[in-house]
């Protein structure tokens, strides 16, 4: 999944969901509702957002949530591999790469936020080889300007 590039991804979001519900039974993991409403929230947002504007949807959805059972949710979605946590924008997104054992790297555009998720780190990955260095956990992400945005920012200043 992209957020850089527009196209309709229902059939992302129905693997995606699929992937989540194969990975909790084979886990014997508890999927509630609530766990399942997040997880499709981020799926249709298809891009990085904040706990409190995914408890504003599960509210709009008549849910009474609160911001504890939020943060659980998204730790659940987290700790299984199907969301990522935005450290820059203090937000969660949806994994790209669903099921698949990655290490994401994050672009972030920083005029409309929009964050496209890379699956691998290949450079990374070969440094810490060849320092026979295992990596367990990392966040790489890196800020700058989308292609809409960046055209925008061009053609705002030819002006």
């Amino acid at each position: 999944m992209s957020s850089f590039t527009h196209h309709d991804h229902s059939a992302c979001i129905r693997t995606a969901i699929s992937a989540l519900q194969d990975y909790c039974a084979e886990k014997k993991l508890n999927l509630t509702a609530l766990r399942l409403n997040v997880f499709k929230i981020l799926l249709e947002e298809h891009r990085a957002i904040g706990a409190y504007q995914i408890l504003d949807r599960l509210k709009a959805g008549g849910k009474n949530a609160q911001p504890p059972v939020a943060y659980r949710a998204l730790d659940f979605l987290v700790n299984c591999g199907f969301a990522h946590k935005i450290e820059h924008l203090n937000a969660f997104i949806a994994c790209g790469h669903p099921g698949i054992t990655h290490d994401p790297a994050f672009l972030i555009c920083r005029d409309c936020q929009s964050v496209q998720e890379s699956a691998t780190r290949p450079a990374l990955t070969s440094i810490a080889d060849e320092a026979a260095f295992a990596i367990e956990d990392s966040v790489i992400e890196a800020v700058g300007l989308c292609a809409g945005c960046k055209y925008k920012d061009t053609q705002g200043s030819a002006q």
